[in-house]
């Protein structure tokens, strides 16, 4: 009996206790109630006569169309400066983006409002807020339609990527002519990106920059061929190739085709480099430089003078895209698709543009787009890829004959 009693003035304490909690919150609950009827009825009394605040879509909208109408109605300067197309071009993407991805008028957003708020993102790498605060809208409907957009351009890469032609013999432009059978250049850029402090080791550059290494392809005319984003910045640009060329839908390089790359990869089948220990970049070039003395160093002028095409392709790249030029605070997948859209997007502008500003603003220069796409795929689909990045003596054989060949007809 002692200790049943005990038991039970055990369980009544606990009871007595949890009536008491119970108690003090219903007390401070009424507290507190009390304390914000007050307030409100303080702020009534010293706002009487005010009329109530709204708030209604409607009233922006004159605004919203204001604005969009600056962007896109009126002139292509307005256009180019602030969306880095011009008002056709701009159409044009928003019907593609209408026909082929879905998008969508919205009961307050249209497409192309949706568009230009995705363009003024990468063009001027605006925070959300403040494209936001531009076009009259809410974070939340800014951040929800660059994603939108986002994924509707990446949806578009299997047309808006091109298919380079190899250079034959009625090629007469002086750079590309003695390389009979390439189809373009490529090289890794490295592209500034905001990662986690546990990831910043592995994407940390030898310069000491956090950055990715993108690896691209572009052909004569400053069009990319093919891009592989979101390896980390210590990764060697040897590796990142090798991996592109492994992929099942990586790079393909039909076999006796070839690209023209630097020393950072190896002289192999498909990818055709300068010969070490000689002169080559184009500032050892210059007018007040001595001429190629030796057959290896023509051939690594006139290679440099032919692969500057992907540096001058990175140029304007990123003086378009300025979200390319710092480092944005989206998740680092997010990071990689914005960098695919910026490049499919100068895909776009070059092929819907004849003058491409930002060309003429870095050098005065237009490759334009001359000729058809004439492509390199079989009919019947039988051919052959390169599938290995591995120097070779064949390949340092061809280089060398090839060095012979432009010495003798210089």
């Amino acid at each position: 009996m002692n200790e049943r009693q005990k038991k039970r003035k055990e369980m009544e304490a606990v009871v007595v206790m949890i009536e008491d909690v119970v108690r003090n919150h219903q007390q401070n609950c009424i507290t507190m109630f009390n304390m914000v009827r007050t307030m409100l009825q303080t702020w009534n009394n010293g706002h009487e006569g005010r009329p109530p605040i709204t708030y209604s879509m409607t009233t922006k909208i004159p605004d919203q169309v204001r604005h969009m109408d600056r962007l896109v109605g009126l002139t292509d300067a307005d256009c180019i400066n602030n969306l880095r197309m011009d008002r056709n071009a701009f159409g044009r993407l928003c019907r593609i983006l209408r026909d082929r991805c879905g998008l969508v008028d919205r009961r307050y957003v249209r497409v192309e409002e949706q568009v230009a708020m995705f363009l003024s993102t990468l063009a001027h790498h605006k925070k959300t807020r403040v494209v936001g605060f531009d076009f009259i809208r809410s974070g939340h409907t800014v951040s929800h339609y660059v994603h939108e957009v986002l994924r509707g351009v990446i949806h578009l890469h299997s047309i808006l990527f091109v298919e380079p032609s190899p250079v034959d013999e009625s090629c007469e432009d002086p750079r590309w002519k003695w390389f009979q059978g390439c189809l373009g250049a490529l090289d890794g850029t490295y592209i500034n990106v905001c990662v986690s402090m546990t990831d910043a080791p592995r994407y940390r550059t030898r310069k000491g920059h956090i950055a990715t290494n993108t690896l691209a392809v572009c052909d004569r005319f400053l069009r990319f061929v093919y891009i592989l984003p979101g390896w980390e910045g210590s990764v060697a640009d040897s590796r990142v190739l090798r991996d592109a060329v492994t992929r099942p839908n990586g790079l393909k390089v039909p076999k006796g085709a070839y690209y023209l790359c630097d020393n950072g990869y190896a002289n192999s089948e498909g990818f055709l480099t300068p010969f070490k220990g000689v002169r080559y970049h184009l500032k050892e070039w210059g007018p007040t430089n001595q001429r190629p003395k030796t057959p290896q160093e023509l051939y690594n002028m006139r290679h440099t003078m032919a692969r500057n095409i992907i540096e001058r392709a990175f140029a304007v790249l990123k003086m378009r895209w300025g979200i390319l030029r710092s480092a944005s605070f989206y998740p680092i997948e997010t990071q990689t698709r914005l960098i695919m859209a910026c490049f499919l997007l100068h895909n776009f502008i070059r092929g819907e543009m004849q003058v491409d500003p930002m060309e003429l603003e870095l050098d005065g220069g237009n490759d334009g787009l001359a000729g058809e796409q004439q492509g390199i795929v079989d009919e019947h689909g039988d051919v052959q890829y390169v599938d290995s990045v591995e120097s070779s003596p064949a390949w340092n054989q061809k280089r060398l004959d090839l060095a012979n060949y432009m010495w003798r007809n210089l």
